[in-house]
């Protein structure tokens, strides 16, 4: 969402508003003042959205820009903060959900920039990735924190090689790094978040969605069950379970040594075979939102499909297990539309067992906000358009672009509320 020179006139009394609120916490005026003029300047109808091409449209100076937003020293986690804070009132989120998204660059100059998979492009190439939390209803969404991925090539205390790590250094000096930005993996990345969010920002813990480069990780879902998080998060049909039934026994003691620990005595299984054997009896028709496609058959264009849900036991050397020897049971769920002769896609869930499939399936699903959040800061918003050599200006621009993506909402909210005198 993008507005034009009169709608951007129309509404600057209610951006100046929210922008003042937002930004409270900034040391100085002239920093606020700084603020909304650059998040006029994202929210202005323009193809670029660095710092020289939105001074020119908003016939100002762009060394403005480029101070506030390089040199200057507000801190950014505190405008998140207020972002995030003012958001749950009035976005009422159901969920988190977790992505990452690559910003294809130029150059290797940009910070944490490398030759890396780009999910935009579909291929490796040069790009920056940027891990994020986003807060999502089936109605509006809003990203409210950020981690710049940090390859191992930019980490000189992952490098064996001394001149590759001296390199680094010199690349992590120019690029103003802090010591604490270090490799890191994304899941890793996503877990301080939600610490962050609801630890130390005080926001409620709702369940995490995700798609299967999370949900693959065994280490990230025990970290969200560790933080009391419920989740339905993408993975694999090659991922190993036992049936819910499977029980683990231990063979005769023979009075030498220790006891023998219980196990289970057959290999387990992938979630596909388990769904496969489930069958397609097991399924039931789920109609999780309401889509735009209106069609002769579906007139009110229900975004519906078949599924079916079974516990089953995660299988992984590093999932605790019980005294018995079990281990934890989990519900699967697999979609398998009508005319396939197998499942097409599957999660993994904590979720009581006695939580209805529509339930389910809606926060299984509920990840689409996150292509519509990413094409409206990307496309419309200018999330990839920083030209700017250090991590702390990028993090401020992620942060702006952030507050204009709230304010977007906020008129998408309550588009026809009068604007304060």
């Amino acid at each position: 969402m993008t507005l034009t020179r009169y709608e951007i006139h129309q509404a600057r009394p209610r951006l100046v508003e929210f922008t003042a609120q937002m930004l409270d916490g900034l040391p100085r005026k002239d920093q606020r003042a700084k603020g909304e003029l650059y998040v006029r300047g994202l929210l202005t109808d323009g193809r670029r959205k660095s710092m020289q091409p939105m001074a020119e449209r908003l016939g100002v100076d762009h060394q403005q820009f480029q101070q506030f937003i390089t040199s200057s020293t507000w801190d950014c986690t505190q405008v998140r903060r207020n972002v995030a804070t003012w958001a749950v009132p009035v976005v009422e989120p159901v969920a988190y959900a977790v992505d990452d998204t690559g910003l294809p660059k130029d150059g290797d100059a940009s910070p944490c920039v490398a030759h890396q998979y780009c999910g935009r492009l579909g291929k490796t190439t040069n790009c920056q990735v940027a891990v994020s939390i986003q807060m999502v209803t089936d109605t509006a969404s809003l990203a409210v924190d950020w981690r710049l991925f940090c390859p191992k090539s930019w980490d000189d205390r992952e490098l064996d090689d001394p001149a590759e790590a001296e390199a680094a250094r010199r690349r992590r000096e120019k690029a103003k790094l802090p010591d604490e930005a270090r490799h890191r993996e994304k899941w890793r990345l996503a877990l301080d978040m939600l610490d962050e969010a609801t630890g130390v920002w005080g926001l409620p813990k709702l369940p995490v969605a995700a798609d299967c480069g999370y949900g693959d990780v065994t280490a990230f879902r025990l970290g969200l069950e560790d933080r009391g998080l419920d989740y339905a998060v993408a993975v694999s049909s090659t991922l190993s379970a036992h049936p819910a039934d499977a029980v683990p026994t231990a063979p005769p003691y023979s009075g030498r040594g220790r006891p023998p620990v219980p196990k289970y005595q057959d290999k387990p299984a992938t979630l596909g075979e388990l769904a496969l054997a489930a069958g397609e009896g097991a399924c039931q028709q789920v109609t999780w939102r309401q889509g735009t496609r209106k069609s002769r058959d579906n007139p009110d264009a229900e975004m519906r499909s078949r599924f079916l849900a079974l516990p089953v036991r995660p299988a992984n050397r590093d999932i605790p297990r019980a005294d018995d020897g079990s281990l934890p049971l989990k519900t699967l769920l697999a979609e398998w539309p009508e005319g396939a002769d197998k499942p097409t896609d599957f999660w993994l869930s904590n979720l009581p067992a006695d939580t209805p499939p529509p339930a389910l399936v809606h926060l299984a699903k509920i990840r689409w906000r996150v292509e519509h959040d990413y094409r409206e800061l990307k496309t419309g918003l200018g999330l990839g358009h920083f030209e700017g050599r250090t991590h702390a200006g990028w993090n401020r621009h992620a942060t702006l672009v952030c507050l204009a993506q709230a304010f977007c909402t906020l008129l998408r909210l309550d588009p026809k509320a009068p604007a304060p005198a």
